[in-house]
C-alpha cells in the first residue's frame, strides 16, 4: 500500500493490515512496533501490557483525542494528529522507528474492533520508510485493549456469541456493513459502533425498520461508557428512529462516544 489510496476505491488500510498473520518473533529483527488499544477512556481499563508499551516507547503516535488519555503514562515524544495531518505524523513516526527508536501507536478501545484502518496506516508508514532505506521493516504487533463494545455487551447483557458485531466507525463505503446489520436483525442481537455523525443510532434504527426489522425490538444507546458521565438510553427501535437524519454534531442528541445494542426477545423458562 502507498499514501495514494482512496477509501472509496481502495485499497483500504484495514485490508492491508489484515493481509497476513503477524510474523513469528525474530529477535534479530529488533523490537516490534506496538499498536496498543488504550481502552474506552477510563484508565482503569488500560491493560498492564499496553501501559508497558507506552512506558518503554521513545515515540508515541495517535490522534489527539486518544493520546490525551495516556500522556501521563509515558515520557515518550507524542506525535499527535487529526485526520488532516495524520499522514505527516505517521511519516515522522516511521522515520524515527527506522532510525532505531522504540515506537508505539495508540488507538481507542481495542484495534481489533474498529482500529484496523489505523493499524494499516501505521504498518504502511513503518514498512514504507524501511523500503526506501532498503532495510527490513520492524514488525507490527497489536496489543489488544478493552473495547467500549465489550463494556456495552456487559451493560446490555448481550452475550457476544449470540450477537452480530458491526463497526461503522470507519471511512469509506458502508453498504456491505449495513446489509450485514439488516440480515442479522432478524434473529440475532446487534452490537454496533456508529459513525459520527452520518450513521448515528437514529439513522441505524431507521435503516433497520426500512429493511424489515421488528419495531418493538429493544434498543439501548450506551454513551461514554466507563466515563464519569456514562449514560444508557433505552428505546424501542421505532422510538429510536425518531432521531434519524442529519450529518452534523448538532443533528443528534448523542455524542460520538456511543455504542448501539439492539436486543432480540429472550425466551425464559
Amino acid at each position: 500500500m502507498t499514501d495514494d489510496y482512496d477509501l472509496d476505491s481502495g485499497p483500504d488500510p484495514a485490508t492491508f493490515a489484515a493481509a497476513s498473520p503477524e510474523p513469528d518473533i525474530d529477535e534479530s529483527a529488533g523490537d516490534p512496533v506496538y499498536a496498543v488499544g488504550v481502552g474506552p477512556g477510563n484508565l482503569e481499563y488500560l491493560t498492564p501490557r499496553g501501559e508497558r508499551a507506552l512506558r518503554e516507547a521513545d515515540v508515541v503516535v495517535g490522534f489527539t483525542t486518544v493520546t490525551e488519555f495516556v500522556e501521563d503514562r509515558t515520557d515518550a515524544d507524542l506525535l499527535t494528529c487529526g485526520y488532516e495531518d495524520e499522514a505527516n505524523a505517521l511519516r515522522e513516526f516511521g522515520e524515527r522507528v527506522a532510525a532505531g527508536e522504540s515506537g508505539t501507536a495508540v488507538a481507542m478501545g481495542d484495534p481489533n474492533h474498529s482500529g484496523y484502518q489505523f493499524v494499516g496506516k501505521v504498518q504502511d508508514a513503518v514498512e514504507g520508510v524501511a523500503d526506501r532505506r532498503d532495510a527490513d521493516p520492524r514488525p507490527i504487533r497489536v496489543i489488544p485493549g478493552i473495547s467500549s463494545l465489550q463494556v456495552a455487551a456487559s451493560r446490555a447483557r448481550t452475550p457476544m456469541e449470540d450477537a452480530e458485531f458491526v463497526t461503522l466507525h470507519k471511512s469509506g463505503d458502508l453498504d456491505v456493513d449495513m446489509d450485514r446489520l439488516a440480515s442479522a436483525a432478524r434473529d440475532r442481537h446487534l452490537l454496533v459502533l456508529p459513525r459520527p455523525f452520518d450513521r448515528m443510532p437514529g439513522d441505524i434504527a431507521e435503516f433497520l425498520l426500512d429493511t424489515g426489522a421488528n419495531p418493538d425490538l429493544e434498543a439501548l444507546v450506551l454513551e461514554k461508557l466507563t466515563h464519569e458521565d456514562e449514560e444508557v438510553h433505552r428505546f424501542t427501535l421505532a422510538e429510536l428512529s425518531e432521531y434519524a437524519g442529519g450529518t452534523g454534531k448538532d443533528d443528534t442528541p448523542f455524542s460520538d462516544l456511543v455504542v448501539l445494542a439492539v436486543r432480540q426477545p429472550v425466551q425464559t423458562a
